[in-house]
């Protein structure tokens, strides 16, 4: 089974965090949810999410994927994290994903993890100018092990790409479908 790392700090954007949790336990992956601190994390909107245990307990385990919801002030608490940094190395290193959205992928560049690769973000999070990678407007970006995404409207079809990349094509067919998703190019009445 695949395993998930979703750290979350005071200020994270709760709807790319609660899409990337939802989405993926939905799939079967289990996802370990683990805060910078101490007991529950209120979010960006004031939403309070309780952590199923400390980044510091659970970042010596192996994980396939460390996915990243953004915001504000959140990002700029997982950014700041050296364990968290060190732990997006080691995933890389090893073979493994990272992947973050909105404000985060600010964490991935700090960590030295975009250098000659094609990234997005939330307008005006990363330097779009930085020559070390390229920045580009997509709403998710796959270079590789490493995925980005814009912003909270974006969350569902980041959560549904790294489910795909983690369990496979049918069953994020099987999983989208059961959210009702309109296929891609539908019109809606």
């Amino acid at each position: 089974m695949a395993r998930v790392l979703v750290p979350v700090a005071p200020g994270t954007e709760e709807l790319e965090a609660v899409t990337i949790i939802d989405l993926l336990r939905r799939a079967g992956v289990e996802v370990v949810v683990a805060g910078l601190e101490p007991g529950p994390i209120k979010c960006s909107r004031g939403v309070v999410l309780v952590p199923d245990a400390l980044l510091s307990d659970v970042i010596e385990q192996e994980f396939d994927l460390i996915a990243l919801p953004g915001g504000g002030e959140g990002s700029r608490r997982l950014a700041a994290s050296e364990v968290l940094r060190q732990a997006l190395q080691t995933t890389l290193a090893a073979g493994k994903r990272v992947a973050a959205v909105c404000a985060a992928p600010e964490a991935l560049r700090q960590a030295g993890l975009l250098e000659g690769r094609r990234v997005t973000s939330y307008p005006g999070s990363l330097p779009a100018d930085d020559p070390s990678y390229t920045y580009v407007e997509d709403s998710v970006v796959v270079d590789g092990p490493v995925t980005t995404s814009r912003g909270p409207g974006t969350s569902m079809d980041f959560a549904l790409s790294l489910m795909e990349q983690l369990v496979g094509r049918d069953k994020r067919q099987k999983v989208e479908h059961g959210l009702m998703r309109p296929p891609k190019g539908s019109k809606t009445k």
